[in-house]
């Protein structure tokens, strides 16, 4: 019995030895990055020129924070807090950006401008590059029209042009294989699901879709005009005139410089004076979001499609997308920071979920009545769920591209069950329950559950209507009129009252400043959702160490493992479906004006 104790104890301190020692080491890694981190400063040259490229498409923001080892790349929200951040560093000279592959919207290319804007006010320059302008989009262009030169390769395509867009129309093909498209839509601009109901574009939604395309040209055009000193006349009949080439266009005044990549670099570093490097937008961007001090203004970030639970699937990697857990979590962390003072909601989200936005909302709605004003930053896209969790803030910003609106709802299904027969197949079911199988897409909706499911979306219809009564104040009639599912332009939401002021982030920031009696030179801001304990320090202490990635990936394997996942509290899977994910606030299939 002794020798078995004498065993026992042995074992049990080679245990605590071994806890002892692995504690050690991550007392001495922590150590030794920060001795490494503040000797090496953010390791950035005392004269620089930023290098942004905005040639493929960019997120509005991280609705989520990353793996701490993963490179992200550069969201909008990105751009217009580094080059705050950048203005107001005096070893920033300029910048050098390049774009022309259409990958902006006109609403994102309205934010970068501004963003361009404020950036020049602080003395630096920009030079807009492109290879070409590709697309016959306008945001690409809009957006390089902010800067202070624009340079384009010689012989190059000048494309810009205006808005458009189209649409495919599914229902003959799904009638070819006998299938069967049951969807119920409130209300008739809810177009959505036209591409499986619809053999050819409503009246409605050519009418909502052409004035959208109508407002959004016009707010581009008249954006263009004043950054490059002419007239609208002038921009409308340059851009009548494309496709053409790059020297018509500079002809036109709507491009200054014909040159080369490396000709336009070597402006920009000879106007940024001796020993000037060149800087990745997105290396320098990792240390400069945030400003220094105590945060008194929190950014909550929702990006994506809205769906139920969470996306926190493991430490280090997070799906995209707005998780109602998780973004709900994010709001009260904000709200209950007794230093934030007011919160800027930055929404781009097409929608999603009904139970996943109401949850979201009801969030909003409790940091309110906690004393912190909401004021919602609206992106390229904030329609339908989008809007939904918006609709109680105490005030909406939107661009003048930006889509919204979009009040409405769809619900239904596409069977399949004689399409199987085609190609002599067959589908059988059993069920108890007489609507337990009522989703499944092997058979149609019987008459009876065609009635509940179009009960089902006049409810969620009435209370969403009803809700945007409410949280802007508005007359149930007049929010009835332009609710019916329609999607309005920025400016065309300002006019029906969805949307109380034009501008991007720094609009509302201002709003929330004032609502929250914070004196606007003295704004600070906080990003969320954040990461917490031992994994915020690593990734704090470990940006832009690059040589430590690989020592770094062998922890997150460890963490990785089942039980100390379950220790450390971080094991979350991703949504599976539930209540809700049937009646979808959504407006897909946008265009991208």
């Amino acid at each position: 019995m002794i020798r078995f104790l004498t065993w026992l104890r042995a074992i049990l301190m080679s245990v605590v030895n071994m806890f002892a020692k692995a504690a050690v080491v991550i007392v001495l890694l922590v150590a030794l990055l920060l001795v490494i981190s503040l000797a090496r400063g953010d390791g950035q040259p005392g004269n620089m020129v930023l290098a942004l490229d905005l040639r493929e498409p960019i997120d509005d923001s991280a609705a989520a924070p990353g793996s701490i080892f993963t490179p992200s790349r550069a969201t909008v929200m990105d751009v217009v807090l580094g080059l705050d951040a950048a203005g107001r560093d005096a070893r920033v000279k300029g910048m050098v950006l390049k774009l022309g592959n259409g990958a902006l919207s006109t609403a994102e290319a309205q934010e970068v401008g501004a963003a361009i804007h404020r950036f020049k006010a602080k003395g630096k320059f920009v030079i807009a590059q492109a290879s070409a302008f590709f697309g016959a989009g306008l945001g690409d262009y809009l957006a390089a029209s902010a800067a202070t030169e624009i340079w384009v390769m010689p012989k190059s395509p000048f494309s810009v042009s205006g808005a458009g867009g189209g649409e495919i129309f599914l229902r003959g093909t799904l009638d070819k294989i006998k299938a069967v498209p049951q969807i119920a839509k409130r209300s008739e601009y809810k177009s959505a699901a036209d591409m499986m109901m619809e053999k050819q574009m409503s009246p409605a939604d050519r009418e909502q879709l052409t004035q959208l395309m109508n407002s959004v040209y016009d707010g581009a055009v008249g954006q263009m005009a004043a950054n490059r000193r002419i007239s609208r006349s002038e921009v409308i009949a340059a851009l009548e005139a494309s496709p053409q080439f790059a020297e018509d266009a500079r002809s036109r005044k709507l491009v200054d410089r014909i040159g080369y990549e490396d000709e336009a670099r070597a402006a920009a570093t000879t106007r940024a004076g001796a020993g000037a490097k060149s800087v990745k937008f997105t290396d320098y961007v990792k240390n400069a979001v945030e400003r220094f001090g105590t945060a008194n203004i929190a950014i909550v970030q929702a990006a994506g499609e809205i769906r139920d639970g969470t996306a926190k699937n493991s430490l280090f990697n997070t799906s995209s997308g707005i998780a109602s857990d998780d973004l709900s979590a994010a709001i009260g962390q904000a709200a209950r920071d007794k230093d934030i003072k007011a919160i800027v909601l930055r929404v781009d989200s097409p929608g999603g979920s009904v139970t996943a936005s109401d949850q979201i909302l009801h969030a909003v709605k409790v940091a309110q009545k906690a004393g912190k004003p909401v004021v919602v930053s609206m992106g390229g896209v904030a329609a339908s769920g989008g809007y939904y969790i918006s609709l109680s803030a105490n005030k909406i910003v939107a661009e003048p591209g930006t889509i919204t609106g979009s009040i409405g709802v769809l619900t239904g299904k596409v069977s399949f069950g004689e399409t199987l027969k085609l190609v002599g197949a067959n589908a059988e079911t059993v069920a108890v329950g007489k609507n337990t199988l009522m989703d499944s897409p092997l058979q149609p909706f019987t008459e009876e559950q065609w009635a509940n499911l179009n009960h089902q979306a006049d409810v969620i219809y009435d209370d969403f209507t009803a809700k945007v009564a409410a949280g802007r104040k508005l007359p149930l009639a007049k929010v009835r009129e332009a609710a019916r599912g329609r999607v309005w332009s920025g400016t065309d939401a300002k006019a029906q009252g969805l949307v109380d002021l034009l501008g991007g982030f720094w609009t509302a920031a201002d709003q929330a400043a004032i609502l929250g009696k914070v004196p606007a030179d003295s704004m600070t801001f906080k990003v969320y959702p954040r990461r917490t304990g031992l994994l915020a320090r690593l990734g704090v202490l470990s940006d832009g160490l690059e040589a430590s990635l690989t020592l770094f990936g062998r922890i997150e394997s460890l963490l990785n493992l089942p039980a100390l996942q379950a220790v450390l509290g971080e094991v979350s899977s991703l949504p599976q479906g539930g209540p809700g994910t049937s009646l979808q606030l959504r407006a897909t299939h946008l265009p991208r004006p």
